[in-house]
């Protein structure tokens, strides 16, 4: 852990975390949470107190952030309902009281933005025209071609180091997340398109194996904000999200563009996408077909070629039983 907690709930915070490892959970993001709630405690003079009702400083700092996401708040209280349950198996706890948890949804609701292939093209075309630095160019060329090729997630491509890259024999190597790594193949043509990024790259940046393999001006990472933001103005520039709001692409979109083409290529190939889609789960870096179902959006032509598909097999075995008949 990177800083201890503060409040009365110090120790209990740190041995929840330390009960989760010990599991196998890398818990980060949990971390994150009970960190955040920890200083929503140091702050609200009613909940300083080892006495105070610890269920009543739950719910209060689930009410406190009212333009937060559903979802959002939904995962922070399934966290803080895992730490009432452990509190209440230890010795001498059973008595901690869990909040009348409010009902709130567990799935997201947000309808991804099926990119087409002309979008892609255009946010290609504005990618090779980003300016200062001109690194920035062949940067964000690279970075939309390995999502959108690989499928990978955002900040799976972001975490890269250069020895993870292997353009000769066409592969890269995804370290440990969601508890597990993974080899990815793809394609020469993604090869051809790192090596000249990498061409540029190597005149820029260090090139250590450890090195990031994408790089921002302070040449040793991209943050994330700085590479959400690019994109997002790409989006803009394209004309696929306004200037202002939440609709529109997101950069995770690339990643659900990788699985609609690829089911959509399979399905024109006569391919029994039932028998397939645990390859495109392996490939995504989910456990099982259920995490891949998020991506698996039906679009009007994958649903026009799966009607086509089924009305010919219809007319098939109608013509099979007429001949029977006869």
């Amino acid at each position: 852990m990177t800083a201890p907690f503060k409040s009365r709930w110090a120790a209990d915070f740190e041995a929840f975390l330390r009960f989760k490892r010990s599991l196998g959970y890398g818990y980060a993001r949990g971390e994150f949470t009970l960190r955040e709630f920890d200083r929503f405690l140091l702050r609200s003079p009613a909940y300083r107190r080892r006495a105070a009702c610890l269920d009543q400083a739950m719910l209060a700092w689930l009410a406190s952030k009212p333009h937060r996401k559903a979802i959002s708040v939904s995962a922070e209280a399934s966290l803080l309902r895992q730490f009432c349950l452990y509190l209440r198996r230890c010795p001498g706890r059973s008595a901690v009281r869990e909040p009348r948890w409010p009902r709130l949804p567990r799935e997201s609701t947000f309808v991804p933005y099926l990119l087409s292939n002309e979008d892609l093209r255009r946010l290609l075309r504005l990618a090779g025209q980003l300016t200062r630095p001109a690194f920035r160019a062949v940067l964000y060329r690279a970075l939309l071609l390995l999502l959108y090729c690989t499928g990978l997630r955002f900040g799976e491509a972001l975490r890269l180091r250069m020895r993870d890259v292997d353009t000769r024999a066409g592969v890269l190597f995804v370290e440990t997340f969601k508890g597990r790594a993974r080899w990815v193949p793809f394609h020469r043509s993604l090869s051809r398109a790192l090596d000249k990024y990498l061409a540029v790259r190597r005149a820029f940046a260090p090139t250590e194996p450890n090195a990031r393999f994408f790089v921002g001006v302070n040449k040793r990472r991209l943050p994330v904000e700085t590479a959400a933001g690019t994109l997002r103005g790409l989006f803009r520039q394209a004309g696929l999200k306004p200037d202002r709001g939440r609709i529109g692409p997101r950069p995770y979109d690339l990643r659900h563009a990788f699985a609609g083409h690829r089911l959509t290529r399979w399905s024109r190939q006569g391919v029994d996408l039932q028998a397939r889609l645990p390859w495109l789960s392996a490939y995504m870096g989910h456990d099982d077909i259920l995490g891949t179902e998020t991506y698996l959006t039906a679009t009007p032509e994958l649903l026009g070629l799966a009607a086509h598909r089924f009305r010919r097999r219809y007319l098939i075995a109608r013509k099979e039983r007429s001949a029977g008949e006869a």
